[in-house]
């Protein structure tokens, strides 16, 4: 891992990108979730509520009326893991403030040879991968705008996004409590 960075180092993408940010998100669950009481409450049963008045979805929503695209794709397994199960269900937030989550099965992304690394693309043409350890704890980020590695991600997320089902669909399809 050559250049990692800190992920607050390169959040100022959120607001620079012009058109599109897209992710790909494709790990069971991820450490920083598992840390909040909003995690435990959901592990409980109870489905939080989250404030639509945080600034993070004011921003999105203001970037969504600019005509400003978020999209992520969810990898899932199957059965879902808790981590995803709580994703699932975060997903609703996001999509009120104006993102596109759409979610693919484990099976279905290997099948089309997706990696597993986390990205974010914006603007098809800066790449932040997003690096873990095994405890899914984010060790930083790698940012570029090589031409070949961008290339291949935009390849990466066109084959994603086609094979995709839109998260209330997807939801529907899956027997849990999101």
């Amino acid at each position: 891992m050559t250049n990692l960075i800190p992920f607050s180092a390169a959040t100022h993408h959120f607001s620079d990108f012009a058109h599109t940010a897209w992710r790909l998100e494709s790990r069971g669950g991820y450490d920083s979730d598992r840390q909040t009481e909003e995690y435990r409450q959901f592990l409980r049963g109870d489905l939080p509520e989250d404030d639509l008045t945080d600034p993070y979805y004011e921003e999105r929503r203001r970037q969504a009326a600019e005509g400003k695209r978020f999209e992520r794709v969810r990898v899932v397994d199957d059965p879902p893991t808790e981590g995803q199960l709580y994703l699932l269900h975060r997903a609703q937030f996001n999509e009120a403030a104006g993102e596109d989550i759409r979610n693919l099965w484990r099976t279905d992304a290997e099948r089309l040879d997706l990696p597993a690394d986390d990205f974010w693309l914006f603007d098809s043409r800066v790449l932040v991968t997003m690096r873990f350890d095994a405890d899914d704890r984010m060790l930083g980020v790698e940012v570029t705008e090589e031409p070949a590695q961008v290339v291949r991600a935009c390849q990466i997320r066109d084959a994603a996004w086609h094979h995709a089902v839109p998260n209330k669909q997807f939801r529907a399809r899956v027997p849990s409590r999101v």
